[in-house]
């Protein structure tokens, strides 16, 4: 294998991690759009906060951090990194023409019960979050987290 072809790789699996990432978050905007929330992507430009949604009725703000795959895997995150007050949204983009599937978690759930969430979830290593376990704990499609009107409008 050449230079050129090793650095052509590195570069094709960063770029689809960043599309991947790009469109979870495009995803979850969408559908809280859909649910009423005026949502903006961060691009970026907020360290840790995908999207900034806000509930015009409630007068309820929402910092979001979404974690995407576009396969069943686990959803890479640190028990350390969780920040309470988030809320955040694994998504997983599945094959096109599959249906997306959301998990809504609170950050306080994800801080304050780490061990819900297996092991897995507090190995220092590679810490992660396998999509069965949320939806056995009853995340999937838990769109009332962001209100009890958000899955409803």
């Amino acid at each position: 294998m050449t230079i050129a072809s090793t650095t052509s790789a590195q570069k094709k699996s960063r770029v689809d991690g960043q599309i991947t990432g790009l469109a979870g978050e495009l995803f979850v905007a969408a559908e809280l759009l859909k649910r009423g929330l005026q949502t903006s992507v961060t691009f970026g430009n907020a360290k840790s906060v995908d999207l900034l949604a806000y509930d015009p009725q409630s007068k309820l703000a929402y910092a979001v951090q979404v974690k995407a795959l576009r396969s069943t895997n686990y959803f890479l995150l640190s028990h350390k990194k969780v920040e309470p007050t988030q809320v955040y949204v694994f998504v997983l983009l599945n094959k096109p023409g599959q249906p997306v599937r959301y998990f809504i978690v609170p950050g306080e759930d994800l801080y304050s019960k780490p061990e819900q969430f297996t092991k897995a979830f507090l190995v220092p290593k590679m810490p992660g979050i396998l999509p069965s376990v949320l939806k056995a704990l009853g995340y999937e499609d838990a769109w009332h987290v962001f209100g009890a009107d958000a899955s409803n409008k």
